[in-house]
């Protein structure tokens, strides 16, 4: 049995693929196609180069109507579901907000009054227009954006697997930033692939305080353990990236209903046949909280998820899970 890994730089993060078979050069063939795609979609995607198909979307569809590939166009169209589904906690026009806010491509701020009403105005999938039959699209208002920043990875490793299918393998592992990943069939050695989740408690000690944490609470700073064989997996946690003002820390994801940092859920981990919807649900169950669990029921009964949303007192978390046991560790 070979086993071959390979890595690329793509969506401001870094892909890893491990391939098993019994074919090295076949599977360091699949891993570099489906790579290619991951940087093809990358510059599709991306809402930062200005040649990009979003950018390109974005500077003309408030003036005209758009036509678009059919793929990215089923893509859009994926994304006005899911934030049907969850209630528009996850939402592709954040853009404005995450401007506003300082967070695309800043170090962040605290918005006036104005800037956050103005921005408002501009959010929300109900300004955005899809025509199936002719895949254009047509913003009903100038200043209106589209980021496809909380969907675009997972969305890159469904694609990428798909093609490690195709090439026939049986075994591989593929993750973006060890965010989001995607698993096909098992490793050599096991009936699945395994994936740790860290303890909310730790993660938020060790970005306020990394110098206290003990080599014994990192051995044990793991919640659960969750198994995947053919299905995604997205983590998303409000840490890591943000920023303090007036000695009030304010995290990276905002809610697009209201537009400022959510503050109700600290993590979600959800688990799907489809890492596209993973990586949006997660973003939106940070917002809902373990409310939000109740919605999944619309969007199918292969999802799995966890979510731990704070409690009453300092560093106290609440957790509720779907279909994941907290009981496995490695």
């Amino acid at each position: 049995m070979e086993t071959v890994t390979l890595a690329r730089h793509a969506m401001a993060t870094r892909f890893e693929i491990v391939l098993h078979g019994d074919n090295e050069a076949a599977l360091r063939a699949a891993g570099e196609e489906a790579l290619d795609e991951i940087e093809r979609l990358d510059n599709q995607l991306s809402f930062y180069n200005p040649h990009s198909q979003i950018s390109r979307l974005n500077a003309r569809a408030a003036r005209e109507h758009v036509r678009i590939e059919p793929r990215l166009f089923e893509l859009l169209e994926r994304a006005a579901k899911l934030n049907a589904a969850l209630d528009g906690a996850f939402d592709i026009t954040i853009a404005p907000l995450m401007k506003a806010w300082g967070l695309a491509g800043g170090s962040g701020r605290i918005p006036s009054d104005e800037e956050l009403l103005s921005a408002r105005a501009k959010v929300g999938m109900s300004h955005v227009i899809l025509d199936e039959a002719t895949s254009e699209v047509r913003f009903d208002r100038e200043g209106v954006l589209l980021d496809l920043g909380a969907i675009g990875k997972g969305y890159a490793l469904e694609e990428a697997a798909e093609i490690l299918r195709e090439a026939e393998i049986e075994s591989a592992f593929i993750h973006g930033g060890t965010s989001t990943a995607y698993a096909i069939g098992a490793p050599p050695d096991s009936d699945s692939w395994k994936i740790a989740v860290e303890d909310p408690k730790f993660s938020e000690r060790a970005m306020l305080d990394p110098g206290s944490i003990t080599e014994k609470e990192r051995a044990d700073s793991q919640l659960t353990t969750i198994a995947l064989r053919d299905e995604g997996v997205s983590v998303s946690a409000i840490w890591g990236k943000g920023f303090q003002s007036q000695d009030r820390t304010y995290g990276h994801v905002l809610d697009p209903r209201v537009g400022r940092p959510t503050e109700v859920a600290a993590l979600a981990a959800v688990v799907s046949p489809s890492a596209t919807d993973t990586d949006a649900i997660a973003t939106g169950l940070l917002t809902l909280g373990r409310g939000g669990l109740a919605s999944l029921e619309n969007l199918g009964s292969n999802i799995r998820a966890l979510v731990a949303q704070r409690g009453q007192g300092p560093g106290e978390f609440e957790l509720q899970t779907l279909g994941i046991s907290l009981a496995t560790k490695p």
